[in-house]
């Protein structure tokens, strides 16, 4: 199953000083969207090899008596393994595989990848793919690529022809108006010893994609999160508040909530490659979400679109419990869904008199949902250092594939590895909302949640 990465990006490549913004397609080309490829941008077709099925609408059956924040069934919990990948056989599938991955498996010659059936079940609502067709003739990157303008409501970029609109494709990407969850964060140390790190409540919100909303009313926040701390005890009643925009001039705003000190506080800190304290510091704060705050500190290069195996429709993973999910030095490969899938790659490279600990990243974007599913992570050595992946979500009555639950990292060179926002055993599960208010997303009201 040999397969080349297909360059799909030619021409003129705009200068970072350059002062004017990226145009978006003309007509002729968005049309597109209506013919060879999915409302949202993908290739509708399947692949030569019939590996990768057609597009055919994405999955939105909701089951029989299924209220949204119940632990959600598994649609293909029927579907057995292909195949699978172990150390003898690895050789042979080396071209689908990320380096993530490849070091994994020299780190621990027992892992293994089962391959399942490929589904494509990434779909959105219409309105999403009608604001999508729209963004196509109107979406603007600006020249720094740290803002977008013209855009709302759906994938801004679908057409995509740079790296960093491809990386504002997931940063905008179609995970509902509002949710809640509660999350718990696992971490486990390279002897492989699993402790809890943190766990609480989960609350996003997402005004780039008010139903009723429009380009002309929107804030330019396009998510709004908390989390309060319920555990364990040591942290229990910390809470953290982020407001992060899209367009230009619009500020990151985030406070947190420290017991302690018994205030609210801004923290501007919770950013870039400063140590994630909800992971113990396994992860770094931009690593959140599979990406997380400002992208101002690297240039993201488009390499083209190959087709990888990657965790997808892992909903089985959320259902099992956190001992039949973690393993000692890697998630229990029975219970981790791989397929195999067409994504974008785009390589993060340090801009010139930046700083980070990871000067380089290369992320897999899964062309149906435009989420970022894997991504490898170099030190300033040039060595490879991290692995993060995401436990891609079905949510059906949304309808949407999700990563923003169930995602982690592995620690490549140390062996410890983590699991964020991990649903298992907790209520609610990812639970479609209605908006809450704007006071809601205030300083005070954090410390009113925190202090409870």
């Amino acid at each position: 199953m040999k397969n080349t990465l297909k360059v799909l990006v030619t021409g003129v490549t705009l200068a970072l000083t350059s002062q004017l913004s990226l145009a978006a397609v003309d007509a002729q080309t968005a049309a597109r969207l209506n013919t060879t490829l999915t409302p949202l941008g993908a290739e509708k077709s399947g692949n030569a090899a019939g590996t990768i099925p057609e597009w055919k609408g994405g999955y939105a059956t909701v089951a029989a008596g299924y209220k949204s924040g119940e632990v959600r069934p598994d649609p293909f919990a029927s579907d057995q393994p292909l195949f699978t990948i172990t150390a003898a056989n690895l050789a042979q599938y080396s071209d689908q595989l990320n380096d993530g991955v490849k070091a994994l498996f020299a780190k621990n010659p027992d892992f293994r990848m089962n391959i399942y059936p490929t589904h494509r079940t990434a779909a959105a609502p219409e309105w999403v793919y009608n604001n999508t067709l729209k963004n196509a003739t109107s979406a603007e990157l600006a020249a720094d690529e740290t803002s977008v303008s013209g855009a709302y409501g759906g994938t801004p970029f679908p057409i995509p022809k740079t790296g960093a609109e491809v990386m504002w494709n997931h940063r905008l990407g179609w995970s509902g108006e509002s949710v809640e969850f509660a999350m718990k964060t696992y971490i486990v140390t390279a002897d492989g010893h699993r402790s809890l790190a943190s766990e609480g409540d989960e609350l996003m919100q997402f005004p780039y994609y008010y139903k009723e909303g429009d380009a002309a009313n929107y804030s330019g926040v396009n998510q709004l999160g908390r989390f309060i701390v319920t555990g364990p005890a040591s942290k229990a009643g910390e809470a953290i508040l982020v407001h992060d925009p899209s367009i230009a001039g619009k500020k990151r705003a985030i406070w947190q909530y420290l017991v302690g000190q018994r205030r609210v506080r801004k923290a501007p800190s919770v950013a870039y490659d400063t140590p994630d304290f909800v992971t113990s510091g396994v992860g770094l704060f931009d690593e959140a979400f599979m990406m997380f705050g400002p992208i101002d500190r690297h240039h993201y290069k488009l390499q083209g679109k190959k087709e990888l195996f990657i965790p997808y429709n892992n909903n089985r993973a959320a259902q099992v419990s956190i001992d039949e999910l973690m393993g000692e030095h890697f998630l229990n490969p029975e219970n981790v869904r791989w397929e195999l899938h067409r994504v974008w790659v785009v390589d993060a490279e340090l801009k010139d008199g930046m700083r980070h600990t990871v000067p380089k990243r290369t992320y897999y974007i899964d062309e149906d949902s435009w989420k970022i599913v894997l991504f490898d992570g170099w030190d300033a050595k040039g060595d490879l250092w991290r692995m993060n992946y995401s436990l891609t979500y079905l949510v059906p009555e949304l309808p949407a594939l999700v990563t923003n639950v169930m995602w982690g990292g592995y620690d490549l060179q140390t062996g410890a590895y983590y699991l964020n926002a991990a649903m298992n055993g907790g209520t609610p599960h990812y639970r479609v909302r209605e908006p809450v208010s704007e006071g809601t997303w205030s300083p005070v009201e954090l410390a009113n949640q925190g202090a409870r």
